[in-house]
């Protein structure tokens, strides 16, 4: 049971990596040649999907980690 557990920490901990890696920052490099950075925007399509997929991966890791501990 707990290197299923372990397995599972593992797959969760490369895909939130993998999430993190593939999001854009905002401004990017155009802040750096003057580009006007206070423009609102909002997360939309794949953007925003990247976004709630990280938080679900990561509560997803937290649990995990937590049931490791007690087991």
């Amino acid at each position: 049971m707990e290197q299923v557990i372990y397995l599972v920490q593992v797959v969760l901990a490369l895909l939130l990596i993998a999430v993190i890696v593939i999001q854009q920052k905002g401004a990017g490099l155009g802040s750096a040649f003057g580009q006007d950075i206070s423009l609102y925007r909002t997360k939309r399509g794949a953007e925003k999907l990247l976004f709630y997929a990280t938080i679900a991966l990561s509560i997803l890791f937290i649990c995990f980690s937590i049931v490791g501990l007690v087991i």
